[in-house]
């Protein structure tokens, strides 16, 4: 029994251990949201779906081949004397049926089918990158307040040694009791802080595992929690890369193959055929002089029928179809006139998103510096009773918020170079 507890707790110990030491760089992280995406997922059947439109589209061009039977019975007929008994006869064939011109329908649907494909492909692309960004987004976020947990980690540290030095102090007469309950109600501030921050911290971790696909209980590691930051290269991005615009260019050429297909409607079509047909069964009786006779008649035959169809008039149902296509193809360039623009200014601010944002972590940088020389002179100064309590707190206030500063604006810096590659069609895992 005691061994089986042991063997219990033992499984359980590795498998706590084994979610607390799940390590994970951006990269996986990219990877697993792109694996374990329901609209990932769904644009790969999309992209399959497109395929067998193509390939649906295309076999318009092939002859259609068919083959039928028949089996009739019904009354005699009385042909001047004699009957024709069609009581139990039957007809089999094949018949090929080849379309020569439908007015362009055939090639437009054809065209229409690979657009669409290339569509497909856009809108893979499209969800990629969302699904990419969105894990950026996450996997920045957790990052950003794990550290801010270990800042106030230590800044409850720096707080509780001040603690204990000005409890001594009061224990000698070298400090007041308001002192120590100054010092003891920002630390309960900080405690308060600390914990807000832990609670924060595991909501973006159950965000981040719902990003990338994994159990709410899963514990993660960043390895990337060590930002480097480089400064921002030449942006030159323009959004003819990106899957958005590309769909909008795509559905202006699929409106016009639309045109296309509305005036095959009024056009004339040309089609042959050819049917090779077997009957039997087919029974001719009656009184000659010779006597009653009985001749049955089954045979092959082949034949070959050349169809030319000419529309004269729908009552101007196709000609309005060709005008309301056309309306349709007006309305298609308008709205990528309209988000042609709105994507350029889209465009414009990620760029100037990640300037301002390199800006601001070499600003952050520089405020840390000077909160922690600060801070290390208030507290030499403070051992030396040279300055007062307040002035301490504030510069470990300062210094805490220097490096929150630091944190956010490096994370947010991550965050806005995924943005702009996003908006400038560059991302990509």
């Amino acid at each position: 029994m005691k061994r089986t507890i042991l063997c219990m707790a033992f499984v359980l110990t590795v498998n706590i251990s084994v979610n607390a030491q799940l390590k994970l760089s951006l990269v996986q992280c990219r990877e697993m949201a792109l694996k374990n995406n329901e609209e990932m997922a769904k644009a790969d059947n999309a992209y399959k779906q497109a395929k067998l439109d193509k390939y649906i589209a295309f076999a318009s061009y092939f002859p259609n081949l068919s083959g039928s039977a028949t089996g009739i019975y019904a009354k005699d007929i009385d042909m001047m004397g004699s009957l024709l008994k069609i009581r139990g006869m039957y007809m089999a064939g094949v018949s090929v049926s080849q379309p020569l011109y439908t007015g362009g329908k055939i090639m437009a649907s054809n065209k229409l089918a690979n657009i669409g494909l290339d569509c497909a492909v856009e809108v893979r692309r499209k969800t990629e990158a969302d699904v990419i960004s969105e894990a950026d987004n996450a996997y920045w976020t957790y990052v950003a307040v794990g550290e801010k947990v270990k800042l106030l980690e230590a800044y409850r540290n720096q707080i509780d040694e001040l603690y204990n030095q000005v409890t001594k102090s009061v224990e000698v007469q070298m400090a007041t009791q308001g002192e120590q309950l100054r010092v003891e109600a920002k630390r309960s501030q900080i405690l308060y802080q600390l914990q807000k921050a832990i609670n924060g911290m595991e909501l973006c971790r159950m965000s981040l595992c719902s990003s990338i696909g994994l159990d709410f209980e899963t514990e993660i590691t960043p390895t990337d929690a060590n930002i480097e930051v480089a400064p921002p290269q030449q942006m030159d991005g323009t959004i003819t890369m990106r899957p958005e615009y590309q769909l909008l260019l795509k559905k202006v050429d699929a409106q016009k193959q639309q045109i296309k297909i509305a005036r095959a409607e009024v056009l004339p079509t040309l089609g042959l055929s050819a049917q090779y047909t077997y009957y039997g069964n087919l029974k001719l009786s009656g009184v000659s002089e010779q006597g009653p006779y009985t001749q049955e008649f089954k045979d092959w035959f082949p034949a070959a029928v050349a169809s030319l169809n000419v529309p004269l008039t729908n009552w101007g149902k196709g000609i309005k179809g060709v005008k309301k296509a056309k309306l349709e193809l007006e309305n298609t360039k308008l709205d990528l006139q309209r988000n042609e623009r709105l994507m350029n200014i889209e465009l414009q601010q990620a760029i100037q998103n990640v300037t301002d944002g390199y800006n601001m972590v070499e600003t952050a940088g520089l405020g840390q510096i000077q909160a922690t020389e600060n801070l290390r002179n208030m507290q030499n100064n403070y051992d030396v009773k040279m300055c007062s309590l307040t002035d301490l707190l504030d510069a470990q206030s300062q210094w805490q918020e220097a490096f929150s500063n630091n944190i956010e604006a490096k994370t947010q810096y991550k965050i806005y170079e995924s943005e702009y590659l996003k908006v400038s069609g560059q991302l990509k895992p």
